[in-house]
């Protein structure tokens, strides 16, 4: 041990067997190290950092409990990464180490990226369902009703595998109707734009415009076999679930098995277990249809004549309770001729009783000479009254002229005019007088009644007159009627 040569001194040529290199040397041989031992590597870590350039490249970092490493996606990579990355997505990248000596750093080009695990795909499926809850998504009452009998059904699945081959089946054996298929990608690289494009061209068939030329489907299906939760990752995708809810057509959802959720159940107007399920939610089955119309209509047409049997046996009870028709109108009938029969005795038998009653009472009224004659002679002695009390008046005024010894004058022309009065009122009362009438030759004519005739139209050949002149009444019967030339009618 004492025997051992002391150490040599810094910077002698002790060191003169290190090799020297240059800075791109050793960046080149570090590059090479790291490509050449690692190769092609997977790296398991949470995306950090996400940033997207106009280049189209991707730059991102992966981190974990213990460090953090660089990585790249070049633009020619991103479609075929198999899923779309984003901050705080925990996931496997595929790739390689690469190191970058400019900068004396290192990074990971990535090819490809994978879910790390159902634990985190369910993490991010939770999350976007949380958001699109949120936004209202989800919503019953967003859901659209599906169509009782559609014409045209549009289909968005795979062209593989024996889910169009169910759907094809089971509709054709329901009900035939006319089928759209728009064939997809139902998992891998693509699904997802591939599954929105379709919904989103079915949205527009029926639109005006060039190349309308194929129907709007009336109900839409969406549909693939089952899988893992890897393979139904493109029926959880947003792009999906947006166009979903935009689309004016009422939606089926067939995702999977039975037991197989995925975000597109809960968006799609109504969930179907299985692809064979929604096409029975598509449409009903012919045969229960024409069989529940067999059965309608037997139910109608029993309806319906119960109900004219009820009514007719309405109307019979309704008929049995009116009178007869006929029996009634004889009866009035009967009714009308004997009282047309009685009335036609009992008009003459009543004009003869009012002619017998108006004779009576002819004979018991003063005859109108009389009442005139009377009349006449009441006037008279009132004349004579008046003429006594003017004499007597007129000798009274004189014997107080001659006491006053007056001149006569005044007096007498004082009676001339009450003489002239009197006799005027004298002539008035004569002239309204029937007597002075009949004096000037004219005669009253009166019908069996007593009434006075004043037109010739009333009476007919053989009718009873009674003609009054003035100085007495005569019976006359007349014989016709003629029209004189100057069309007064001679009896």
């Amino acid at each position: 041990m004492d025997d051992a040569p002391p150490p040599a001194p810094f910077g002698s040529a002790a060191f003169g067997n290190v090799p020297e290199y240059s800075v791109a040397e050793i960046s080149g041989a570090i590059k090479q190290t790291l490509e050449s031992t690692f190769g092609r590597i997977r790296v398991r870590g949470e995306i950090t950092e996400f940033k997207r350039y106009s280049s189209g490249h991707l730059y991102f970092s992966l981190k974990d409990e213990g460090g953090k490493i660089s990585g790249v996606v070049w633009r020619g990579s991103v479609s075929r990464l198999g899923l779309v990355p984003e901050n705080g997505l925990e996931i496997i990248a595929t790739g390689r180490i690469s190191a970058y000596g400019e900068r004396s750093s290192y990074q990971l080009i990535v090819e490809k990226m994978e879910y790390a695990g159902e634990g985190a795909l369910l993490a991010r499926i939770e999350r976007l369902r949380l958001r699109l809850t949120e936004e209202g998504l989800f919503d019953r009452a967003r859901k659209k009703r599906i169509p009782r009998l559609p014409k045209v059904i549009g289909v968005v699945t795979s062209l593989q595998g024996a889910v169009l081959h169910d759907i094809r089946t089971t509709i054709a054996r329901r009900f035939p109707r006319h089928l759209l298929i728009w064939p997809v990608a139902v998992q891998g690289e693509g699904a997802a734009a591939q599954i929105t494009a379709a919904i989103q061209g079915f949205s527009r068939l029926g639109v005006p415009g060039p190349g309308a030329t194929l129907p709007r489907p009336d109900v839409l299906i969406v549909a693939r076999g089952g899988g893992s939760l890897e393979d139904l990752m493109a029926f959880n995708d947003e792009s999906v679930l947006r166009a979903v809810a935009a689309c004016p057509i009422p939606v089926i959802s067939a995702v999977g098995h039975e037991t197989d959720t995925t975000l597109i159940d809960y968006v799609s107007d109504i969930r179907a277990p299985t692809p064979t399920a929604a096409a029975e939610l598509a449409v009903p089955v012919r045969d229960e249809l024409l069989a529940d119309l067999a059965h309608r209509s037997a139910r109608m047409s029993n309806a319906l004549t119960r109900i004219g049997q009820t009514a007719r046996l309405r109307l019979d009870r309704a008929a049995s309770g009116l009178p007869d028709l006929p029996s009634l109108l004889d009866t009035a009938r009967m009714r009308l001729d004997d009282r047309a029969h009685r009335l036609e005795l009992a008009l003459p038998a009543l004009l003869e009783r009012r002619r017998a009653a108006l004779m009576v009472a002819e004979r018991h009224m003063p005859a109108p000479g009389a009442i005139i004659a009377e009349r006449r002679s009441r006037l008279a002695l009132r004349a004579a009254a008046l003429d006594a009390a003017a004499t007597a008046s007129g000798r009274a005024a004189e014997a107080r002229l001659g006491r006053t010894r007056l001149s006569p004058a005044p007096l007498l022309a004082l009676c001339r005019e009450r003489q002239a009065r009197l006799t005027g009122l004298g002539g008035q009362l004569e002239s309204v007088s029937p007597r002075a009438v009949l004096e000037r030759g004219y005669v009253l004519v009166r019908d069996a009644a007593g009434e006075p005739v004043t037109r010739a139209a009333k009476l007919s050949g053989g009718d009873r007159v009674t003609l009054v002149f003035a100085d007495g009444d005569k019976a006359a019967r007349i014989e016709g009627r003629k029209e004189t030339s100057q069309g007064h009618l001679d009896l």
